[in-house]
């Protein structure tokens, strides 16, 4: 008898194969058969009507110090990740000296948005090395699968101190000890080595990441060891990424190449559409492909959707801006004080009295201007026209534009959030997103579970996929095996964890059971869960009627269920 059976599903299997009705069996964590009726199980899941497919794998997430107190990373667990890495764009937890502790968490809070508070209060330092880190991590209770990659920014501030965290020049002796740390990390498990080289990416105290402009020679010693070993990715923030400067991708593409070439090994980095350059990103795709191609193994990490701020009482909004916002203290109340207090006619005029400073503001318009922020609705809506747009909105009714963002804000007592697209959406549409996510060598990622917590929140990427390019309400524009085997086995065959992201016997038996008709995602919320009462954005979502990592069921109808199969995952050593 089988441990586990998901009968009568349609299963999309992660190769790309055609779907097909079946029934998939796991035994000891393993899937042992795939076909029609297989034998009993101790458990049967009834799949009838709904789609079977691999669990998830997400290779771009910062859980490094969510890790060590929240078994179920939520909110990733909530939309079939079974499988996640972490360590990504230069910034983790390892290794760090005693007395930097606080300083690493300074960093990660400033690039990731991750309450320092919260981190402070969350994370029991048990380790020093990487290899101590791993194994802080192989003792945790998990629900998922982990993956850890050696991050640049700790490395240079463990081998070189201040000058390291102040982006100094590495010397050769710098460049072989950190080398030498990455080899130590990646004989431990690590599944790569990440940095940023992006001006956007920015400590606490708003100096650039260590390694924002490290020289080639340190890139290439360090990557060198990748080689050497057989092992790894190198991932990256590239120069550039936003838009920052214009000439830069170009040439984080040429080095790029040449160290994929090099070392043998494939090289990840982000890829965005950027308001200053809309039609950069195909140029580098050309420049990938044509790379690859002829030898090189080069694969930019795309999103599929946009890339935004959210706004709202739960998180910020331009209204902030005015005086008369600061004149009556409302920046002292928690959100569901403000929109009780908003209510109040006086509080209005006072809050409208100064508007039109607004929209000479560079901040605001830079980052919330209302020609771009749209309201993002429940279910949201990720692909608004301009009728949607704040601006839109205002000129259906004829009324100033901040005067309706007064009341968007207090739309559902205050839980209404706006959408400001920052990357992807250039064109005022997701063409741009959907031909990168579809080009031949892009993998999905740059998803940053847990990392944005007062930002964004794009953690929910495979059900946004499934509910918005498979089964959206324009028509299916990706097929639904493209998709799937896009983000199971291309993602786990990235990072060498070949052992998973396909539903055929001898893989590790991680299970989706989606009901697709049914399948939405819901407005993101603000929760104050994080260690210290510190708030953060989670979305949830609905249509998953099961989620198994190594044959148990982890989540049930949206419910964790609170079995902590997972566990570490340690690269080729």
């Amino acid at each position: 008898m089988h441990d586990l059976v998901v009968r009568g599903g349609l299963v999309v299997d992660g190769t790309g194969a055609p779907a097909r009705h079946a029934d998939v069996a796991v035994t000891d964590g393993i899937v042992v058969e795939v076909g029609p009726e297989v034998g009993r199980g101790r458990q049967e899941i009834d799949a009838d009507g709904a789609v079977v497919t691999p669990g998830f794998v997400d290779v771009h997430t910062h859980y490094d110090g969510q890790v060590t107190w929240d078994p179920a990373l939520t909110p990733s667990c909530w939309h079939g990740v079974t499988t996640t890495v972490f360590g990504n764009c230069g910034v983790g937890f390892a290794p760090v000296a005693p007395e930097r502790h606080d300083w690493l968490i300074g960093l990660m809070e400033g690039v990731e948005d991750i309450p320092g508070a919260a981190l402070s209060a969350g994370i029991r330092w048990s380790w020093e090395s990487f290899p101590e880190y791993l194994d802080t991590l192989d003792g945790l209770p998990l629900v998922l699968d982990v993956g850890a990659q050696v991050p640049h920014g700790a490395v240079r501030a463990y081998v070189m101190g201040e000058r390291g965290a102040a982006n100094e020049p590495a010397s050769a002796g710098d460049i072989e000890a950190m080398a030498a740390i990455v080899r130590e990390g990646l004989l431990a498990g690590a599944l790569g080595f990440t940095t940023s080289r992006t001006l956007a990416h920015r400590a606490i105290d708003g100096e650039p990441v260590p390694g924002t402009f490290a020289a080639e020679a340190e890139l290439f010693g360090i990557g060198a060891v990748l080689g050497e070993l057989g092992t790894g990715v190198f991932e990256l923030a590239p120069a550039g990424a936003l838009g920052e400067d214009l000439a830069a991708p170009d040439r984080e593409v040429d080095w790029m190449v040449r160290l994929s070439r090099s070392t043998g090994r494939p090289v990840s980095f982000a890829l965005t559409q950027n308001n200053a350059e809309p039609t950069q990103w195909r140029r580098l795709l050309d420049l990938v492909g044509a790379a690859n191609g002829a030898g090189a193994n080069v694969r930019p990490q795309v999103h599929g959707r946009t890339v935004s701020l959210l706004l709202g009482l739960q998180t910020f909004h331009a209204l902030q801006f005015t005086s008369g916002w600061n004149e009556i203290g409302l920046g002292l109340l928690g959100w569901r004080e403000q929109a009780e207090r908003l209510r109040d006619p006086q509080v209005r005029n006072v809050v409208l009295r100064d508007v039109a400073s607004l929209d000479a503001d560079p901040i605001v318009m830079g980052f919330m201007d209302p020609a771009r922020t749209y309201l993002l609705g429940d279910p949201p809506n990720y692909e608004p026209g301009p009728e949607r747009s704040v601006l839109g909105l205002a000129a259906a009714e004829e009324r100033n534009h901040w005067e309706v963002l007064y009341d968007l804000l207090l739309g559902d007592d205050g839980r209404e959030l706006l959408n400001a697209p920052v990357l992807n959406y250039s064109d005022g549409n997701l063409d741009a997103a959907h031909a990168m996510l579809t080009d031949p060598w892009t993998v999905v990622g740059l998803g940053d579970g847990g990392a944005h917590a007062n930002q964004t929140c794009d953690a929910s990427t495979p059900t946004f996929v499934l509910t918005h390019w498979v089964n959206g309400r324009d028509g299916h524009r990706l097929e639904l095996t493209d998709a799937v085997r896009r983000m199971t086995s291309a993602t786990a065959d990235l990072y060498g964890l070949g052992d998973r992201g396909r539903l055929v016997p001898g893989m590790v038996g991680d299970v989706n059971v989606i009901d697709l008709d049914r399948l939405r995602l819901r407005r993101p919320e603000r929760v104050e869960d994080l260690p210290g009462g510190a708030g953060r954005l989670v979305q949830r979502s609905e249509g998953y009627v099961a989620t198994v990592k190594s044959g148990v069921v982890t989540v049930l109808d949206g419910v964790l269920t609170g079995e902590e199969p997972g566990r570490l995952l340690r690269g080729a050593r």
